[in-house]
């Protein structure tokens, strides 16, 4: 809606409203003022009434976008502002204050397609204020037509992976964080068949441990106490490819889930933690971080090994004795992050996790090994090598370093054999003896030319072909060179590492 019908008084002061022509007089509109007392207490501010019928059954909720045209008038038809003469809908979140409080009564009562007259009295529009130039006090006409509505995205990355509708408001402005525990009821289906209905309690961070998706989790920590919601949640953060065979719900499959959280407790911050706290927390984490690692549960586990890390990364506040003992945790912290993303992929955070551990021992074998691992997975042979190379230092019998720096160096080798190839023939290139352009031969010699040919014979200066080369390329004679198929070269005699080698965990 345009900026006037907004909160925002000092945007709105900066709005030239429309006004009529002067040759034309002012038509109220002939249901101003009439329809059905709207408003919660029943004091006749908001009045509606219907020009047009929606259609279905489901209207617009809270925390709703919704897109409609307007015109706006003064009691006395006078317009002042008009979504239709910009031609562009005008859109905005239903229940949030993000308009005048008679738009968010009325709209919330239309159906899809209606078209309603509302009539606001100052209280449910600008009250006293001077609004451009609508006057103090004024009583405000509304024609409003609702076209369509959406939920509201609340994933990560707002594409649509999990919608939220609010069917019951609930109470105050307090919502569920990190590690706190919530008291939920839901009930999911899929394809409009219910598969999963019960009341569950779990940790937020922890869902898993309930059979509760993502979706979910992440769509209580939007909640009130009390608040009843409908959750739309696409595979990202449902069951995703694989399914669900005990709600038998097949893979990359869509859910949704009506969800009431009945209460909650939140955990204390870390900022709201002493010292002794945050050490005893710090070790909770790592031991529920090692579970889910053994569980196969890698994401799970990175973010408990990263709350290790949010609990220690500051030890001002420690004793001497505390910090004694928050080192080894927070060295082991970065250890098992590194290598949990090891496990997933995800080489640029293994690095970074490698990084801060070695800021922790600059010696560590375990740190060096992992982000020369996370390395050698991006073919950053040079640097992975040096990794390799400093755990060597520090142990010279270590088979596995051993092993990877003779890998680093057996690519290096390939690399440079490449580039040394491939330099090789663009110089070539421009020291080739020139082309000489023959001139034009007369009908004569063409004639003579196929005649040699016929008879079998070749010209001067042209090369017979006697499967000596190969699309331009000479084989020399004698020559041993194989291929790393035929077991040539000098291919070390030692296995590509992967993920699945990384030292063991860090107790």
């Amino acid at each position: 809606m345009a900026d006037e019908i907004k909160i925002d008084e000092f945007k709105a002061d900066e709005i030239d409203l429309q006004e009529p022509e002067e040759s034309q007089e002012p038509t109220p509109n002939p249901l101003a003022g009439q329809g059905d007392d709207i408003t919660p207490d029943q004091d006749g501010g908001v009045l509606k009434a219907l020009k047009t019928e929606g259609v279905g059954d489901d209207g617009p909720m809270k925390g709703d976008t919704v897109y409609v045209h307007y015109v706006g008038t003064l009691v006395d038809g006078a317009k002042f502002d008009s979504s239709r003469d910009r031609g562009e809908k005008f859109s905005f979140k239903l229940g949030k204050g993000e308009v005048i409080k008679g738009w968010d009564i009325g709209v919330a009562s239309m159906k899809r397609g209606e078209v309603a007259v509302l009539t606001c009295k100052p209280q449910y529009a600008y009250g006293n204020r001077q609004q451009g130039k609508i006057p103090p006090n004024s009583t405000l006409v509304f024609e409003v037509e609702l076209f369509d509505w959406t939920g509201e995205d609340i994933s990560e990355d707002k594409d649509g992976s999990i919608i939220k509708r609010i069917i019951t408001s609930g109470e105050g402005f307090d919502n569920p964080t990190e590690d706190s525990t919530v008291q939920v009821s839901l009930i999911g289906r899929h394809e409009e068949k219910v598969f999963d209905e019960r009341d569950v309690s779990f940790v937020i961070g922890e869902c898993g441990d309930q059979n509760v998706i993502e979706g979910i989790e992440m769509g209580v920590k939007e909640m009130q106490k009390g608040e009843k919601c409908h959750l739309m949640i696409k595979p990202k953060y449902a069951f995703g490819a694989e399914g669900n065979k005990e709600f038998n719900i097949p893979p990359d499959s869509t859910v949704e889930y009506d969800i009431t959280l009945t209460s909650f407790e939140k955990a204390k911050e870390s900022w709201e933690m002493d010292s002794g706290e945050r050490l005893t927390a710090a070790e909770s984490s790592k031991a529920k971080g090692t579970t889910y690692f053994k569980g196969g549960r890698y994401q799970e586990a990175i973010k408990h090994y990263k709350k290790v890390v949010n609990y220690l990364d500051y030890d001002s506040e420690f004793s001497d004795e505390q910090k004694a003992k928050a080192k080894p945790l927070l060295l082991a912290g970065h250890l098992n992050c590194a290598m949990s993303h090891l496990k997933v992929d995800d080489y640029m955070e293994a690095i970074r996790s490698c990084d801060k551990a070695l800021e922790v021992d600059e010696s560590n074998e375990k740190g060096l090994f992992r982000r020369g691992q996370a390395r050698a997975a991006m073919k950053d042979w040079e640097l992975a090598k040096v990794d390799f190379s400093k755990v060597l230092e520090h142990d010279p019998n270590n088979k596995a370093a051993k092993n990877q720096v003779a890998i680093c160096a057996h690519h290096i080798k390939q690399f440079k054999e490449k580039e040394r190839k491939m330099y090789s023939n663009m110089f070539s290139k421009f020291t080739a003896p020139p082309v000489v352009v023959k001139p034009k031969e007369s009908q004569e010699d063409v004639f003579a030319t196929k005649i040699e040919h016929f008879n079998g014979g070749a010209q001067d200066g042209e090369l017979k072909d006697d499967g000596s080369s190969v699309d331009g390329e000479k084989v020399e004679e004698g020559s041993t060179e194989t291929t790393e198929e035929q077991g040539g070269g000098d291919a070390p005699p030692v296995v590509e590492a992967t993920t699945e080698s990384v030292q063991p965990m860090e107790s």
